[in-house]
């Protein structure tokens, strides 16, 4: 019996024809699974038309809608394997992940013209063969919106194992060259049956997709909703106030949306007025979340639900309940239902309970390796576990508590600082809009913690911030400066580029 995630759009517009599967919002097109099912089978048919076959490999600059998505299961009925490129980067940083996936097809959208034009410029550069363009083509691509309306919409024939390679989505790169993640139609299928198992998903739900789709956190949840029978609501980028608004004219039920994200929200005056009733829960993850900010979302009776998890997992690892949301606010909670999570120490042994220590993961839905990075690979995958470099504590039932990165700790005097919780600290000050903790230099210390603080509404001085901190953390974690900034840089799953930070404020700390 065939599993594959193409399948899943099959057989799903099999079961549903006629309920809606998806919502682009910035065309405005509605589709049921039925068309959807359709328009994917002539993407797939016009990509065999040009040569794609199975194994190869397939490259997506747009941005979300209804064509990364029908473009997506396409490549899966082929067999064929997707590479989501993350469109915020350089034409050098995309040409490096073109030729280290050999990828032979780009499929763009036009508002990258001038991006696919310069990497077209670079002829052997990228193993590209064939340009396709949705909208207007350059004289060197293919026409996708011509090409997709003459071909034949019948279901091409199923070539697909299980085992076979879906997607490679390459790592945002924070340090050293991006990695290709591979996934396999298994590790896809465990990672969605994992989450409709242990997250509160229910068919017919309405599930908002903000992140960008080149990102595990979007694509994931698609795989999802389909093999769930849930829509998807399918914005093109994130904007805070379109956000209230869509999620009453479309009456959503469930999103995922980064802390940065959430907290950008709160500032739009947008929210009072917006009817949100028909929202049940968010999904937020990909760094730890503020316990200030799911307070302030409580108050407005809107759950957030804290999961953790990666790319190299295909997402899930662990997950908050709706019963513990609440009262354990700021655990990430337990292991997906097929999964399996502990803590290790640096020689691998599992820790007592209430020890900080290295996130492990095992399941099904963990990725097969790094595309051509063996020794990364076997760094990463040890004996069976996934070794995260996230450090957490699991407590005595089993709910884990994300601390930091491995890379973004500071020892400050012997003393192990974890920026996460300095900045949790100072983002329940009402003129607080952002902040990221990096550590500085320190001749007396070895490193110091500082803080990097984007105002909010206010005059926010460097003396409120420390008389904040004062009472509320150790001496030592307490930053010993403050800076200002416009905008925290983050990647597009929201996390603190904190390497960009630490080049701009290199110190040293003032002792």
């Amino acid at each position: 019996m065939e599993q594959s995630i193409g399948w899943f759009l099959a057989k799903r517009a099999h079961l549903s024809p006629r309920q809606e599967g998806m919502v682009d919002v910035a065309s405005g097109r509605r589709f049921t699974y039925d068309e959807m099912n359709r328009r994917c089978n002539q993407t797939a048919n016009l990509l065999k038309s040009l040569g794609a076959k199975k194994g190869d490999r397939v490259a997506f600059l747009m941005m979300n809608g209804a064509e990364f998505v029908e473009s997506y299961f396409a490549v899966a009925k082929l067999g064929a394997v997707c590479v989501p490129l993350n469109w915020r980067l350089t034409p050098d940083e995309l040409e490096f992940i073109l030729k280290d996936s050999g990828a032979s097809i780009l499929i763009y959208s036009e508002e990258f013209a001038e991006v696919a034009a310069a990497l077209h410029e670079r002829g052997a550069k990228t193993d590209i063969q064939r340009w396709i363009c949705h909208g207007t083509p350059d004289v060197f691509a293919q026409d996708y919106d011509k090409l997709q309306a003459e071909a034949s919409d019948d279901e091409p024939p199923s070539v697909v194992q299980e085992e076979d390679l879906l997607f490679i989505m390459y790592t945002s790169g924070t340090t050293g060259l991006p990695k290709g993640v591979m996934h396999t139609h298994l590790s896809a299928l465990w990672s969605s049956l994992t989450a409709l198992v242990t997250a509160d998903l229910r068919y017919s739900d309405r599930y908002l997709i903000l992140l960008p789709m080149f990102h595990v956190g979007a694509l994931n949840p698609v795989i999802t909703a389909i093999h769930g029978g849930i829509s998807v609501i399918v914005a093109r980028s994130f904007d805070p106030s379109e956000v209230w608004r869509l999620i009453e004219s479309e009456k959503i039920s469930v999103m995922l949306a980064v802390p940065a994200m959430l907290n950008f929200m709160l500032q739009t005056p947008v929210k009072d007025e917006a009817d949100f009733s028909s929202l049940r829960w968010v999904m937020s993850g990909a760094a730890p979340v503020p316990v200030e900010l799911i307070r302030q979302y409580e108050a407005l009776g809107i759950e957030i639900h804290q999961v953790y998890g990666l790319t190299e997992s295909c997402g899930p690892a662990c997950l908050i309940s709706p019963a513990d949301a609440l009262a354990r606010a700021g655990s990430t909670g337990k292991a997906f239902f097929h999964t399996e999570v502990r803590i290790a120490d640096e020689a691998g042994a599992t820790c007592p309970r209430g020890e900080i220590g290295e996130v492990l993961v095992r399941g099904f839905h963990v990725m097969a390796g790094y595309w051509n990075r063996p020794d990364a690979t076997a760094e990463t995958l040890r004996d069976g576990w996934l070794h995260t470099g996230d450090l957490a504590v699991m407590d005595e039932e089993g709910f884990v508590t994300i601390h930091d990165r491995k890379k973004d700790m500071i020892i400050s005097g012997g003393e192990n600082i974890y920026p996460a919780e300095i900045e949790n600290v100072i983002l329940s000050h009402s003129g607080v809009r952002d902040v990221a903790v990096i550590g500085q230099p320190s001749s007396k210390w070895g490193e110091s913690p500082v803080a990097v603080i984007v105002r909010g509404e206010g005059s926010l001085m460097v003396e409120d911030v420390l008389r904040h901190c004062d009472g509320k953390l150790a001496r030592f974690k307490c930053p010993k400066a403050v800076e200002f900034v416009d905008e925290i840089p983050r990647n597009p799953s929201g996390k603190a580029l904190k390497r960009l930070l630490r080049d701009r404020f290199p110190g040293p700390a003032p002792e």
